[in-house]
């Protein structure tokens, strides 16, 4: 069962997509969103799949 659900979305003032991140994964509305701050819907995913990756490494090593 997902613990959480990662959703790009495109600000249409800007045209650029933020991140919307749901806990839990059925959530209503976002836990946390972002600034609208990227160029596509991939790259804001696989921004937040970065950071979030790097975070477990680094807690791996404490």
């Amino acid at each position: 069962m997902p613990l959480i659900r990662i959703e790009a979305a495109e600000d249409k003032a800007s045209g650029k997509f933020y991140v919307e991140i749901y806990k839990p994964h059925d959530a209503p509305a976002p836990f946390v969103t972002t600034q609208p701050r990227y160029q596509s819907a991939a790259a804001a995913e696989n921004d937040v799949i970065a950071i979030l990756a790097a975070a477990a490494s680094s807690a791996q090593e404490d």
